[in-house]
């Protein structure tokens, strides 16, 4: 921990999981021959200074790269952003992340904690030990927005855009600004350490009880996703349901349609087989923008604008 003192009424804590952000290659000039998470959080924030009246606080509570990133890590990383939420001097959270599955933390911390104070995740697209790294400034950002009166809920900042936990997306393999938030556009953009918001800021009813997050990873449902292209065959989700055996059987599908939640129709009737037997299905289109919309006699449930990874995570938490 650094820079923890309780002498100021406003803190901003900011929570390392590992990513690229904390990355490290063997030349400043290798910006993708590195391996994730080698430096500590409390290492990535030096050098960066705090907002006025704002002090910070460092944790580890994962090093990994993000495309491992695990339920069991999510839980943890929830519980710790519940702890500091409740401190009354805590204005925010900041999250330091792999940009690989970003957009599938934030959809978790926001569907399970509907938090009333700001959680921010952050990244970069090069590593720490790049000759012109991204993260110093994509951290002092999230701790801008961290640290706004009247932030709330759960968003993303990565080259100066604010994307909200439900729309952020990866669209991009090596940009900078590698992430969109399609149709719905950014929350808002900071702008030499202010932050200027144009749309309001992510909100949920109510969030999933964190009591009923599994300790163990094996006991969290098992839910998986299947993508309907040309050629399409039920033999993937036939497979599904016979592998796992009664210690881990499938609980969820979602199905990563085309266009309007349209289906092969073969990868439709084995959806269709599954769902009779109790497997809960969803359609969530591949589309990147867009949402699904109904149609009546629609047999197989859709995701509305949730994409299939973050259908995923909704199924799973209902599931539970």
């Amino acid at each position: 921990m650094v820079n923890s003192s309780l002498s100021n009424p406003r803190r901003v804590v900011v929570l390392g999981t590992g990513g690229t952000i904390s990355g490290r290659a063997a030349n400043s000039g290798d910006n993708i021959g590195y391996t994730a998470g080698e430096v500590g959080v409390a290492d990535l924030l030096g050098g960066i200074e705090a907002p006025a009246g704002v002090t910070l606080a460092a944790e580890q509570v994962a090093q990994v790269d993000s495309k491992d990133m695990s339920f069991a890590i999510w839980r943890a990383l929830a519980l710790r952003c519940a702890h500091w939420l409740a401190q009354p001097d805590v204005a925010g959270v900041v999250i330091t992340h792999g940009t690989d599955t970003l957009e599938e933390t934030a959809f978790f911390l926001q569907s399970a904690l509907a938090p009333r104070k700001p959680i921010v995740l952050t990244c970069a697209m090069r590593p720490a030990s790049a000759l012109s790294p991204d993260g110093p400034q994509n951290v002092r950002d999230a701790i801008a927005v961290a640290a706004t009166p009247g932030a709330q809920g759960v968003s993303a900042v990565c080259a100066g855009t604010v994307l909200g936990a439900f729309d952020v997306q990866k669209v991009h393999t090596y940009r900078l600004d590698a992430f969109d938030a399609g149709d719905a556009g950014p929350l808002g953009y900071v702008e030499e350490g202010a932050v200027r918001r144009v749309r309001d800021w992510p909100v949920s009813e109510t969030g999933a009880a964190l009591d009923r997050l599994p300790e163990d990873e094996a006991a969290w449902p098992r839910v998986e996703i299947v993508t309907s292209h040309v050629g399409a065959s039920g033999a993937v989700i036939r497979a599904l349901r016979a592998d796992g055996g009664a210690s881990s059987p499938l609980r969820g599908l979602v199905l990563a349609t085309t266009g309007n939640g349209t289906l092969h129709h073969a990868l439709e009737a084995a959806a269709l087989e599954a769902q009779a037997t109790g497997i809960a299905v969803l359609r969530a289109t591949r589309c990147t923008q867009g949402r699904i919309l109904a149609k009546p006699g629609d047999t197989l449930r859709d995701a509305g604008a949730l994409t299939p990874v973050k259908a995923r995570i909704a199924l799973t938490l209902a599931l539970l």
